[in-house]
């Protein structure tokens, strides 16, 4: 049981940093198409009005929380190697770093998640709602540029957010998986003291 358990934890490991990059990855590219669509057309940030496209200061709007998320990502790709510093993926017994690691990564990633999905739902709301799409038609016709009424980028935080969840429970389910092996091999030697 202890050798199924070992490759578990250490694929469960690899799953959590993978699910740490795909995050950064993610953060890299939220901003694709509102760059493509919007960089251009702004021409003052300070009024609006001198902007073809009305809501297009989403762009700028989300620069400080992409910028957040970015080093959110970066972070939880360090956090994600102390599961590899302590040897959480390789030890036949857990001590306190390998727990720290394990609650590092499970508090880090649902906090990330948490926080990005509720700014990212609003900047979806915001594009949907403050965005003139018939302007932007217009602009993109009239300058041969990019349009798009997609939210594709808005809407892959699901499936990005939901890899992260599935990997840290299956991060705490290895964990209490090795509890209680290593528990019940503590009984084990136990018994075998008092028979002897």
């Amino acid at each position: 049981m202890y050798k199924k358990q070992m490759i578990m934890q250490k694929i469960v490991c690899f799953i959590m940093l993978a699910s740490s990059v795909v995050t950064f990855a993610y953060s890299l590219g939220i901003m694709s198409d509102l760059y493509e669509s919007f960089y251009y057309s702004i021409r003052s940030t300070e009024n609006p009005d001198r902007n073809p496209i009305a809501g297009s200061l989403i762009y700028y709007d989300m620069q400080a929380f992409n910028k957040s998320f970015l080093h959110a990502g970066i972070a939880l790709i360090l956090i994600s190697l102390l599961l590899f510093v302590t040897n959480t993926h390789i030890r036949r017994r857990y001590y306190v770093g390998n727990v720290f690691a394990v609650m590092a990564n499970v508090i880090a990633n649902i906090a990330v998640t948490v926080w990005a999905s509720g700014q990212i739902d609003m900047y979806k709301n915001k594009f949907l709602t403050e965005v003139d799409f018939q302007a932007f038609r217009d602009y993109a016709d009239l300058m041969n540029s990019y349009y798009t009424e997609s939210t594709f980028w808005f809407d892959v935080h699901i499936y990005v957010f939901g890899f992260s969840i599935i990997s840290c429970l299956l991060l705490t389910g290895t964990l209490v998986w090795k509890f209680v092996l290593m528990d019940g091999e503590k009984k084990l030697l136990q018994s075998g003291k008092e028979a002897a």
